[in-house]
């Protein structure tokens, strides 16, 4: 027989040097770490975390684990590149929004300001070169009309409607005293005149119109500036990204965790990296829906500009539209003085040496040069509003549901690539294989069942939430000023939770505030004493100096037509 026991270990020898090879071949040797390291270094990082051969990936907290060529510290690291990379991202796309909105706002803010500046220059070269020393003794009227102006676009606390009333009735008070020189007025009886304005229309229609035409102009004007600075400032806040804890860690895993697999060209699938985006941004894709309806309510006010609110076609001709009211006045300034003095009480005369001394001091001086159209300053900033708004309106549109696309845009570009790899050539997380998941929704709600990224749907980010409001507010701010109503904006810096969301008031020479009181006529101011005789006022109204007044504006209206 066989001795079984004395064989057994020449058979044991045969079956293990048959089976060594196999088990070397189930234990490939270590890969060659060298391209990961070389791009690890790339980035600033120290070599000598970067093993040259692949290690084992035990101590790895988020990369897959098993042979990798990341050390514990190169995870580290590429987890901090991670989430720069991922804020750099979103800074360069809203960079250009941002940057839109800041270049448009400070053209349409210059053109609104010069536009001020050069209706003033004109106006006060027309009556300064007309009327000469007797402009210049009521110049401070018409300025203080401008600062009132250039204060309220600049967001001060002006009622226009009061603004434009007073400056009606003390223009009145003025001419009055200029179309009869040969009475004495107390400031009583002024203030009585001023109560006439609304009932005798002095003015004629002009103030009514101009009225209406500067307030829709006005405000339509400073609301649109003020929504192009808060957009600008919305996107300021809103791109300063800070991913959580769980975005970093859903970051590095889709964008670095495949260099630790030796995968350093293979890019994130696109619908892994849609949720990872989509998770990340979950908070800036609740903007969009009031993103949208402040775009859409800025093109709504952008229309008005073009159309019947445009503030350029209002300021530009508003020296002829005064000297109009002042020619109206002019015409009937007998039957006006006549309705006054029932209503107000015949003044007194003066004496014959000071009425005579009032005369030649009201009157004109008859050496005018014609006014030239050309003279007219040039358009301010070198455009014209129509223009402007042409190219912000194109702006605006492009501007549209900007959040709930940056998740793709992102994804898209090149640095991600992820829009242009082979579905089954992708990093899906754990390996280069397809990605089998569905794409989230946007926003906040919608991360409930995100399978990248766990977020919070409790503990919305607050600096958004404050420019959700911010935008609501001025939303509702764009719709007043399309109806032509207008808006305050006292608040705005605080709607928009930060600075520089208003424009302040940059004319440092703002004066302090008016305090108007334009005092309502009373029932007992609005009754005329039929009986009154007024002979004496219609037979002595139209004075020396009124006439060379009519005489001098038919001139100038010829001049200005």
């Amino acid at each position: 027989g066989f001795c079984f026991g004395a064989c057994l270990p020449p058979l044991l020898c045969t079956l293990a040097a048959c089976s060594l090879p196999l088990l070397l071949a189930a234990e490939p040797a270590p890969q060659n770490c060298s391209e990961v390291r070389r791009l690890y270094v790339a980035k600033g990082f120290s070599q000598g975390d970067a093993p040259s051969h692949e290690i084992s990936g035990d101590h790895l907290k988020v990369c897959p684990q098993g042979y990798t060529c990341c050390s514990q510290e190169m995870e580290e690291k590429y987890s901090q590149q991670s989430k720069h990379d991922f804020r750099n991202a979103v800074v360069e796309f809203s960079n250009h929004l941002q940057t839109t909105f800041s270049s448009r706002y400070k053209k349409f803010d210059e053109f609104f300001k010069e536009l001020l500046e050069n209706a003033e220059k004109s106006l006060n070269d027309m009556f300064l070169r007309t009327y000469g020393r007797l402009y210049m003794q009521n110049s401070e009227l018409f300025k203080d009309l401008f600062i009132e102006l250039k204060r309220y676009y600049v967001g001060g606390n002006v009622n226009l409607e009061e603004m434009l009333n007073d400056f009606w009735a003390r223009l009145l008070e003025r001419m009055f005293r200029l179309v009869n020189p040969q009475y004495h007025f107390t400031d009583e009886y002024l203030e009585c005149v001023s109560k006439y304005t609304e009932q005798l229309k002095p003015f004629g229609d002009v103030p009514r119109k101009l009225k209406l035409q500067v307030t829709r102009a006005f405000v339509a004007a400073r609301t649109f500036a003020q929504g192009l600075a808060v957009a600008r400032d919305v996107v300021t806040k809103v791109s300063a990204v800070n991913p959580t804890p769980q975005g970093e860690r859903a970051l590095l895993k889709m964008m670095y965790c495949p260099y630790c697999r030796g995968l350093v060209t293979v890019r994130p699938c696109y619908n892994y990296c849609f949720n990872v985006m989509r998770g990340c941004l979950a908070n800036q894709g609740d903007l969009d829906t009031e993103w949208n309806n402040f775009i859409d309510s800025m093109l709504m006010v952008a229309e008005r500009l073009e159309g019947p609110f445009n503030i350029e076609s209002v300021m530009d001709p508003i020296d002829v539209k005064i000297s109009d009211a002042i020619m109206n006045m002019q015409e009937n300034s007998v039957q006006v003085s006549q309705k006054v003095f029932q209503g107000c009480g015949q003044p007194k005369t003066l004496t014959q040496g000071r009425a005579s001394r009032s005369v030649s001091e009201s009157g004109f001086s008859a050496r005018f040069r014609p006014y030239n159209p050309e003279e007219r300053p040039t358009t301010a900033a070198g455009t014209s509003l129509d223009r402007l708004v042409t190219d912000v309106k194109e702006k605006l549109k492009q501007a549209k549901k900007f959040w709930s696309s940056l998740p793709g845009n992102i994804c898209n570009d090149e640095k991600m690539a992820a829009g242009r790899v082979i579905e089954d050539e992708c990093w899906n997380g754990s390996a280069k294989s397809r990605y089998v998941f569905a794409v989230t929704g946007n926003g906040l709600a919608n991360q409930v069942n995100n399978p990248e990224v766990e977020v919070d749907i409790t503990k919305p980010d607050m600096v958004i939430r404050q420019q959700i409001m911010a935008l609501r507010v001025m939303t509702n701010k764009m719709k007043n000023a399309y109806n032509g109503n207008d808006v305050d904006f006292l608040d705005i810096s605080d709607e928009s939770s930060g600075e520089g969301s208003g424009s302040g008031c940059e004319f440092q020479q703002c004066s302090p505030e008016f305090e108007f009181n334009v005092t309502e006529v009373t029932g007992k101011t609005n009754k005329i004493d039929k009986n009154t005789n007024t002979s004496a006022a219609a037979s002595i109204g139209l004075s020396q100096a009124a006439l060379f007044f009519s005489i001098l504006f038919l001139a100038m209206q010829r001049q200005w037509r």
